[in-house]
């Protein structure tokens, strides 16, 4: 026999989440009750924070290291003539990534709730993307690297903006993609 526990009548309205597998795999709104808040950041709330940055970050990396590994065998050309194509595909993998970070940031899941912003889960995005999803960053400066010594004397690099490029895609990882992931995180507003 099972004992039936006494629910207030707030309990009662409020709708309880479930697991979509629970549910047959549908998708459910669930509703907050006029005047209620988000729940507040958690382990869990700000693991789904550091998984979303650093997803986002390495695969930020590895569609740049791809490309640029790719490039030399679309267009054969020298290195001088390639360079723009470089420049042209990381700004466009860099509005890419800014704006799934953007879009990442606002999401609600399901199972944890919105990620809002505030000092805890903002230090955590640079945390995470500093600590766990830079030296995804390693990859593309050895190939940066090797881009800078096409066609020089043997030890000289004589392409040095190839290390540059390196320089500013690494900034924009580290400190444009997870400041637009912190900034567009939702304030601290209750829902009607």
């Amino acid at each position: 026999m099972v004992d039936e526990l006494s629910l207030s009548e707030g309990e009662q309205r409020r709708p309880q989440p479930t697991l979509a597998h629970e549910r047959g795999g549908r998708a459910e709104r669930v509703s907050l009750i006029e005047g209620e808040q988000r729940p507040l950041p958690r382990q869990k709330t700000l693991a789904l924070l550091v998984g979303r940055i650093t997803t986002i970050k390495l695969a930020y990396w590895a569609a740049l290291t791809f490309i640029e590994l790719a490039l030399p065998r679309f267009l054969d050309r020298p290195f001088d003539e390639r360079f723009p194509f470089s420049i042209a595909l990381a700004a466009v993998t860099t509005l890419l990534a800014i704006a799934w970070a953007r879009w990442q940031a606002r999401v609600i899941d399901r199972r944890v709730g919105g990620i809002e912003r505030g000092v805890a889960t903002i230090a955590t995005t640079f945390a995470a993307a500093s600590v766990v999803a830079s030296p995804g960053s390693l990859p593309l400066l050895l190939v940066e690297r090797a881009r800078s010594l096409e066609g020089c004397a043997p030890g000289i690099s004589c392409h040095l903006e190839a290390i540059l490029l390196w320089v500013a895609l690494f900034a924009v990882g580290f400190v444009l993609i997870p400041a637009v992931f912190a900034f567009s995180l939702r304030g601290r507003t209750r829902l009607a």
